[in-house]
């Protein structure tokens, strides 16, 4: 006949820790249980007695004290077994994962996004390789493999021959010659109508604007210069772009820096910009044309300096003409001029330079950064 099982002599540390489980009970109640199945066993009590005060199996109570006599006090934690065996293996999520990240019309559906009971419904009835999965299991693996739902970001690809060889120049005016750069570009077209934006308001009473839907002031386009040197921004307002637009702004830039010494303007490839007069002119008058690469216009400097004008001078407004809203932006250049570094225009530059590159971890030029 087989020996009872008796719980080994307790020392004194592992008395007043299972005395303490007890009566001041735990957060556990498999510690607690178990505490009392020794504590029941250390009083002499036979494994069936144990077992029916804590409403518990024998064999339950056998493995804790056999537990106990082997590891001590470390038998109160459980140790789970994982639960239900998993049904899929690696190779199986990893075959979720592709699928997900892969768009449905390339698998012959007529939609372009899965949601989790196409998704779901299609690993399904896959003929070559069905996988029945659950939405919720679905969903918690595609997290846990780091897929989730987001929104698609557009992006162009430079396809110019000469594309490190400008931003190299670009890079070496910005860096070496910063007193002695300018960048230019139109911003536009500026449209007479009410445009949306944010403001503060009494909650459940937002600030409305009146809806158009007949314009007759037709459009302009802003023809801004920036100086780095100096953080100034300036420019005019024209009824379009243009060869004498592109001339007049550029002799202003001159005009910035009147000793006749070299200077460089960052500008892109608008036709505009390259007619064959204004390169003549720029060359008699020391001005070298930086052009950006083409399909990379975050290249160009000014682009950071027109989003806070889109955000504070456009946003939230109604011009009733084109003659107020250029004194209006105006009006902000002239303050941005003189607040420069302000948390809010460093803020608003700082969201549209993520606009335009749409990347992380890029430094300027749209290359990795060194590590």
């Amino acid at each position: 006949m087989a020996e009872p099982v008796q719980i080994r002599r307790l020392t004194g540390h592992e008395g007043q820790t299972l005395q303490r489980i007890v009566r001041r009970g735990s957060t556990s109640t498999v510690r607690m249980r178990r505490a009392m199945m020794l504590l029941a066993s250390a009083g002499g009590n036979a494994v069936p007695v144990i077992a029916r005060l804590v409403q518990a199996d024998e064999d339950t109570v056998r493995e804790v004290i056999n537990r106990f006599n082997e590891i001590g006090l470390a038998c109160l934690d459980p140790q789970w077994a994982g639960g239900r065996p998993r049904l899929l293996d690696g190779d199986d999520e990893e075959f979720v994962v592709q699928t997900a990240a892969t768009r449905p019309t390339n698998l012959g559906k007529p939609f372009t996004r899965w949601s989790i009971r196409k998704l779901a419904d299609h690993l399904r009835r896959n003929v070559a390789r069905p996988i029945h999965i659950g939405r919720e299991a679905l969903r918690t693996l595609l997290i846990r493999r780091g897929i989730t739902f987001q929104r698609t970001k557009t992006w162009k690809e430079s396809t110019d021959p000469h594309f490190d060889g400008k931003l190299d120049r670009i890079e070496y005016a910005i860096s070496e010659r910063p007193d002695r750069t300018f960048a230019f570009d139109e911003f536009g077209p500026l449209g007479i109508r009410p445009t949306a934006g944010s403001c503060w308001a009494k909650q459940g009473k937002p600030d409305r604007l009146p809806a158009t839907f007949h314009r007759t002031h037709g459009t302009t386009y802003f023809h801004g210069c920036y100086s780095l040197g100096d953080d100034t921004l300036w420019g005019v307002n024209r009824r379009r772009k243009g060869i004498a637009p592109t001339w007049a702004a550029l002799k202003s830039i001159r005009a910035a820096r009147p000793d006749g010494a070299p200077i460089y303007v960052i500008l892109d490839n608008l036709s505009a910009h390259k007619h064959w007069r204004i390169l003549h002119w720029a060359e008699r008058n020391k001005v070298e044309l930086c052009f950006t690469p083409t399909n990379a216009s975050w290249a160009n400097p000014i682009e950071a300096h027109f989003g806070p004008l889109r955000q504070f001078t456009l946003a939230n407004s109604n011009h009733p003409n084109h003659t107020v809203q250029t004194r209006e932006l105006h009006r902000y250049l002239r303050w941005r001029n003189q607040n420069a570094r302000h948390p809010d225009v460093l803020a608003a530059q700082r969201r549209e330079r993520a606009r335009v590159r749409s990347e992380k971890d890029i430094r300027w030029g749209g290359r990795p950064r060194a590590a």
